[in-house]
């Protein structure tokens, strides 16, 4: 059959444009239920909630959307990475994007200070009223280092006692609990304990451009004390007698002694006789006690 005829015999038979009875019904029921699923989507929709973006995004949002997140990224990264870490990256980073050499960025050392160091330079054998008077935090350093130390023995430094110079220093805690310079020699190089002997030596120095003097005390070996004493002798100091204890080999004339015996003596004697003539006066009253009772019964 040719398309034409085939056309009118459908429109013939009732079907022409696909036309149905049910078409209507079926497109009403449709937009009622869109109808209601609008209704329920408005009904499920928060008032803080934004509106759904059907289309594609603007590109600058996308763009700051990208940084916003790539930053985040960056942040936390740097946040895991430790101060050094972070500044080699900092550095690298620098050098890559605006060039130039890594030994440019390596930090000069040749100034830098350690609390010893600051101790050596404002340390001082003894401190005055006038040192503590303009007090920077490196002297009051060095000034809480110098309270800690012992100052009742010296340690010495003799070798070079030859050129008679010597060098003197406080104690610390750990030579005061060993008992160094006190109950050993006071030589650095020498820990000999028997033989010791103290020396007073009036020690001479120079400090901070000004000449100081500052009369120590030592206690020495035989050999040590020889060194110190190589050019002239110094002052021994020997332990004080205790006042009332009279000593073995004591200096005092022989009449002295004499006189002072024979009146000891003397004075016991008196003591003895006055004792017996106690002792006999008594034994007379009980005798007499004894005569009366014997003859009043």
């Amino acid at each position: 059959m040719v398309p034409s005829q085939l056309r009118l015999s459908a429109a013939a038979r009732g079907h022409g444009d696909y036309d149905s009875d049910f078409s209507d019904e079926e497109n009403g029921e449709k937009s009622v239920q869109k109808t209601k699923s609008v209704k329920e989507d408005g009904l499920l929709i928060k008032p803080f909630q934004k509106a759904k973006q059907g289309s594609v995004v603007h590109r600058q949002f996308a763009a700051e959307e990208w940084d916003r997140e790539e930053a985040r990224k960056r942040r936390f990264h740097l946040i895991a990475m430790d101060a050094y870490e972070r500044h080699k990256k900092f550095v690298n980073d620098y050098i890559l994007y605006y060039g130039g050499k890594i030994e440019d960025f390596r930090r000069s050392g040749a100034n830098d200070k350690t609390d010893l160091d600051v101790i050596r330079e404002n340390h001082r054998f003894l401190w005055d009223e006038d040192d503590e008077a303009d007090m920077n935090w490196e002297k009051r350093l060095a000034k809480k280092y110098y309270d800690k130390l012992y100052k009742e023995y010296c340690i010495a430094d003799l070798s070079r006692y030859k050129e008679n110079k010597f060098g003197f220093r406080w104690r610390h805690e750990k030579e005061v609990i060993s008992g160094k310079g006190q109950f050993s020699c006071g030589n650095k190089h020498c820990d000999e304990k028997e033989g010791l002997k103290s020396w007073e030596v009036n020690f001479g120095y120079v400090e901070h451009g000004e000449k100081r003097n500052a009369l120590v005390k030592l206690r020495l070996c035989p050999e040590c004390s020889h060194k110190l004493n190589f050019h002239h002798r110094r002052k021994e100091v020997k332990a004080c007698k205790k006042r009332g204890t009279a000593a073995p080999n004591s200096k005092e004339p022989k009449a002295k002694k004499t006189k002072l015996s024979c009146s000891a003596k003397k004075k016991s004697k008196k003591k003895v006789h006055k004792e017996r003539e106690s002792l006999l006066n008594n034994m007379c009253c009980k005798e007499n006690l004894s005569k009366n009772w014997i003859l009043h019964t």
